[in-house]
Formats: structure tokens, C-alpha cells, sequence
């Protein structure tokens, strides 16, 4: 991350004078000073244009990378919630059960209260703790019906089962509310990041603004220059391959292109689940990046790709984190439209690359989806390129 100037100090130096103690401190003190002066610079000073551009570049780099972290503890909040619900619902039938399970047992008591017979033992049943270690204790199973029997049974094991998924909800609604915990603190740290950046962009003059601007067109050259020598040299390398296969087929016959039948079909299979992506995407060209985003009104980059992918009837999870798992890692150089681009080494951004050199990706908060070079940070950002169907 750039920081401001700092300056070295440039000390003083005398050389072939030996100095009395008292001088020697004099001159030490003015060297501190100097110092001082010149580690301290006055608060008039600005850091550079350059430095501002690579400080916002970083802040928004981290925003992105906190917002696939956001992403995904808000997945995992929902899987969390989820199961709770689940959890709880289980407890509320569980619940219903053993209260119609202790209905009965209470109406043989009521039965055994008037006919003389054991209600006093039924009636502790009710209000024992743990009817099984009840049950161990006595005699009564041995004065009780079959169907009081079953009625037993029913009650001690609806007991145990409501108990186990009452620890299991409270258990669950615990870890609940930790990664909730954790998405809130996902959440400030996005916004954070962007308001840092936000205030340093702020503070720049108009003549600033300009210059950075300049920078930013600069880079964009850099890169579109970048993404025409991708595309030449694919175009060289498939010319090649067809010259190849057109002479090997001249020297061997109509055979020669049988053992690739079967490649050919999964290229064709990709290239049309890839065409559907592609089409998707280009149809949200123009919307705002939204961090958290998955559409249809905006997106953030691993939101765009997987509703792209979506699109053409492959699931993509919903991190770059999890993305960059899925399908079959390939070569930069052997890219095709409709792989997805991860870039950084922290894995915090991803674009659908559509040919050409260049991607559709939803690039940062205040930007537009928008179709780009995968240069556009430079080369050695682009972290690996994968297949995903």
C-alpha cells in the first residue's frame, strides 16, 4: 500500500576535525534537528498523483477482496439460518408430540385415580426428571397395560429426541449468531476501504483529477495494446493448426480426423453453453457494480459470472474463491470465450473473457459492468484461467 514521502536525512559530516565533548553534542543536537525537519514533512504536503492512483487501486483491491469474503459468510449465513429453521421446526413437532405423548399418560393417571389403582406412581412419571431412571427404580412397568406400555415407550423416547434437538437448535443458533457477527464485520470493512477511497479522490484538485486521468488512459493504451498481441497470437497459432491438420490430412486421407471426432464435440458442446454465457452477459453491460450484488439490476464480478454461467445451465458457487475450483484450469494461452478470468494472487476478482483479449466483468464500486482488456491491470495480476463446463 503507498504511503506518504518519506525522506532520508541527510546528517553532517566533518571529516579530519576532532571536536571538544561540548561541540561533539552541539553538533549532535543540530543533526537531530535536521533530522526532525526532515523525517517530519510540513502538513502542506501531498503525496503524488502516482501514489494516489496506486493507493486508490489498493483500497478498491481490498474492497474487493472484502466483499468476496462478505460474500461468503453471507452464504454461509443463509445455509446457518436454514438449518436452524429446520432445527426448530423439528423441536416444534417433537414438542407436540410428547405433549400429546404426556396427554395420555395423564389420562391413564386420571383412570388409576379412580379406580384406587397406582395414580400416586403415574403421577411421578409426570414429574420425574428422567422417566427412564424412573422406570429402573419400580415396579410400575409391571402393573402397567400394553397399551400404557406403549404410551410409556412413546413418551420416554420423544423425550430424549426433543431434548437432543434442543441442544442441537441452541447449538446451531450460537454458530448463528457468531457468522452473523462475522458478516457484520465483512460489511464495515467493505465500506471502510471505499470510504478511504472515496476521501482520497476527494482532495485532488482539478489539475490532479486530470492528470490521474491521463494515468488511468494510459494503462487502458497499455492493456487494449496488451489484449491485440493476445489475439494476434492466437490467430497465428490456429492458422498454424489448420495448416497442419489440412496437410496431414492431404498426406493421410479422410481418416486422419477421426481420432478428433470426439474432441470436436466438446469444443462444439463448450462453445455453445459458452455463446449463452456470453449473451448474458453482454446484456448487462451498462449496470452498476453493487457489492453483494447478484441482479438482475447490478452485480459484483463473481455475481456477474455466475448468473452469466446460470444463464447457459451451469452452477457456478458464489465466490471467485470457490469459481476458481470449478472446471479445468488452462493456459492464458490457450484462453477461449467464456472462461472465467481470476485475478490477484488473493483470488478477489473474476471476468468472463469473450474473446480477443478482452472480458466482460463488473470491474468496482462506482463502475459499470463494461467489456475491457484482462490487461487492464496488467499482465501480472491474472492469476489463472479456467474452463468452467
Amino acid at each position: 500500500m503507498a504511503s506518504h514521502r518519506k525522506w532520508s536525512p541527510t546528517g553532517t559530516r566533518i571529516a579530519g576535525i576532532r571536536t571538544p565533548a561540548l561541540a561533539t553534542a552541539a553538533l549532535t543536537s543540530v543533526a537531530l534537528l535536521s533530522q526532525t525537519a526532515n523525517a517530519a514533512p510540513s502538513a502542506d504536503s501531498k503525496p503524488s498523483i502516482e501514489e494516489v492512483e496506486k493507493k486508490v487501486d489498493d483500497l478498491y483491491h481490498q474492497a474487493e477482496a472484502a466483499t468476496e469474503k462478505y460474500n461468503a459468510t453471507r452464504e454461509k449465513t443463509a445455509q446457518q439460518r436454514k438449518r436452524v429453521d429446520s432445527l426448530l421446526d423439528d423441536v416444534a413437532q417433537r414438542t407436540e408430540k410428547l405433549n400429546t405423548a404426556r396427554d395420555e399418560l395423564g389420562s391413564f393417571a386420571a383412570a388409576q385415580y379412580r379406580t384406587g389403582a397406582s395414580a400416586p406412581d403415574t403421577a411421578t412419571l409426570l414429574l420425574a426428571d428422567n422417566p427412564q431412571d424412573y422406570f429402573d427404580q419400580t415396579q410400575l412397568m409391571s402393573r402397567l397395560t400394553s397399551r400404557q406400555k406403549v404410551a410409556v415407550d412413546d413418551y420416554i423416547t420423544e423425550q430424549a429426541a426433543t431434548t437432543k434437538k434442543r441442544a442441537e437448535a441452541s447449538q446451531s443458533l450460537q454458530t448463528l449468531t457468531t457468522t452473523q457477527s462475522a458478516l457484520r464485520t465483512s460489511k464495515a470493512d467493505v465500506q471502510r476501504k471505499l470510504a478511504e477511497a472515496r476521501d482520497l479522490l476527494s482532495k485532488l484538485t482539478a489539475e490532479e483529477k486530470a492528470r490521474l486521468a491521463a494515468i488511468e488512459k494510459k494503462k487502458q493504451e497499455e492493456a487494449d495494446r496488451k489484449a491485440a498481441e493476445l489475439a494476434q497470437q492466437q490467430a497465428a497459432a490456429e492458422k498454424k493448426a489448420q495448416e497442419a491438420a489440412a496437410q496431414q490430412q492431404t498426406t493421410t486421407g479422410t481418416t486422419a480426423t477421426t481420432g478428433t471426432t470426439g474432441s470436436s464435440a466438446t469444443d462444439s458442446s463448450y462453445t455453445a453453453k459458452a455463446d449463452k454465457a456470453l449473451a448474458f452477459a453482454r446484456a448487462q453491460v451498462g449496470k452498476p457494480y453493487v457489492w453483494g450484488a447478484t441482479g438482475p439490476g447490478s452485480y459484483d464480478c463473481s455475481g456477474l459470472t455466475q448468473a452469466a454461467w446460470k444463464a447457459a445451465g451451469v452452477d457456478l458457487p458464489r465466490t471467485t474463491w470457490d469459481q476458481v475450483n470449478v472446471g479445468t484450469t488452462v493456459p492464458l494461452s490457450d484462453i477461449k470465450p467464456g472462461d472465467l478470468v481470476f485475478f490477484y494472487d488473493d483470488i478477489s476478482h473474476v471476468g468472463l473473457y469473450v474473446g480477443n483479449g478482452m472480458m466482460i466483468h463488473a470491474p468496482k464500486p462506482g463502475a459499470y459492468v463494461r467489456e475491457e482488456s484482462i490487461f487492464y491491470g496488467g499482465e501480472s495480476i491474472i492469476h489463472s484461467v479456467v474452463r468452467p463446463a
